[in-house]
């Protein structure tokens, strides 16, 4: 997992519930940990693009629904810079779901946009992106 470049604001708090957009039998995802996040006593955690996040799953095949899954955040709808100075943001939050926390994904096709940010960060991602922004 190499560090992010740009300036990811954290839209996504613990609790909250993303759709997946692989082919992995999840349909939506409820975030309960963000890995790697350092906080204050008290603080709800925040995960924005390209950050690793441990979720259960609400909905999807009966086999895994139930089930605690590591994924990774690839879109979020509140917009985040980057170091040229642009401003990106998409039309969906999106997570794709983890077979181990190495970054190999469970699923083998993505639906829709990956951001770069994400597919720099896990090159198991960017092999399978087939549009990354």
């Amino acid at each position: 997992m190499q560090p992010v470049k740009a300036k990811v604001t954290k839209a996504l708090q613990a609790g909250s519930k993303i759709d997946t957009c692989d082919n992995s039998g999840a349909k939506i995802l409820k975030i309960f940990s963000v890995k790697g996040h350092k906080t204050v006593k008290g603080r709800v955690q925040g995960a924005g693009v390209g950050d690793l996040i441990m979720a259960s799953v609400k909905s999807g095949r009966p086999d895994i629904r139930k089930q605690v899954v590591p994924a990774v955040v690839v879109r979020q709808k509140k917009e985040f810079r980057r170091p040229d100075g642009t401003r990106v943001k998409f039309e969906d939050n999106a997570a794709v779901v983890l077979k181990d926390d190495q970054g190999n994904p469970k699923g083998t096709i993505f639906k829709g946009p990956i951001a770069k940010e994400a597919c720099e960060r896990w090159p198991g991602i960017a092999k399978l992106a087939k549009i990354i922004v």
